[in-house]
C-alpha cells in the first residue's frame, strides 16, 4: 500500500511539473536546417537571430531581428510567446525584453534591418560592429508587446 502511494504522489509531481506555466528558455539553432519564420530564408548567421518560444508550440526562429518585429506585430499566433535574440558579439541567445538594440549603418543584415542586439550595453560598447550605430528603442522592436513583460 506504501508503495502505491508514493508511487501515485510521484506520478502527481511528474504530471505538475510537465504541466508547469514555466517559460521555455531559448532552444539550439541548428543553422543548417532552421528557416525564418516569417520570410522563409535560412536562419544561417546566429549573429542576427532571433527565436520565439511558448510552452506547447514549436520554436519559430528569425534570420533577422527585423523579421522577428515583423511577426510579433502580425500577430498571427496569439500563444505566450518569449522573445530572444543572439548577442550579436556572444552570439547566445538572450531575453529579448531585456536586450539592448543598436542601428548600425555598416552591418549588412540578412534581411537589411541593420539591427544588433546585444546583452547589455557592455557587450554593445565591446562589439566593434555596433561602434557608430544608433540605439533602437525596444518598442520598435516588440511593438505593444514590450509593455507586457511577455516576449
Amino acid at each position: 500500500m506504501k508503495k502505491i502511494a508514493v508511487t501515485s504522489v510521484l506520478v502527481l509531481l511528474v504530471g505538475l511539473l510537465a504541466c508547469s506555466p514555466e517559460k521555455p528558455g531559448p532552444v539550439p539553432l541548428d543553422t543548417k536546417n532552421e528557416q525564418c519564420a516569417a520570410c522563409r530564408m535560412s536562419v544561417s548567421d546566429r549573429r542576427f537571430a532571433a527565436q520565439v518560444t511558448a510552452p506547447g508550440y514549436e520554436a519559430r526562429f528569425f534570420d533577422d531581428i527585423g523579421c522577428l518585429t515583423r511577426w510579433l506585430k502580425e500577430g498571427k499566433e496569439p500563444a505566450p510567446w518569449t522573445a530572444w535574440v543572439s548577442d550579436h558579439r556572444t552570439k547566445t541567445f538572450v531575453p529579448a525584453l531585456t536586450a539592448v538594440y543598436t542601428k548600425s549603418p555598416t552591418v549588412q543584415t540578412p534581411m537589411n534591418s541593420g539591427i544588433l542586439a546585444h546583452a547589455d550595453a557592455a557587450s554593445r560598447d565591446q562589439d566593434p560592429a555596433a561602434r557608430g550605430g544608433t540605439p533602437v528603442p525596444l518598442s520598435e522592436i516588440l511593438g505593444a508587446l514590450a509593455g507586457k513583460g511577455n516576449p
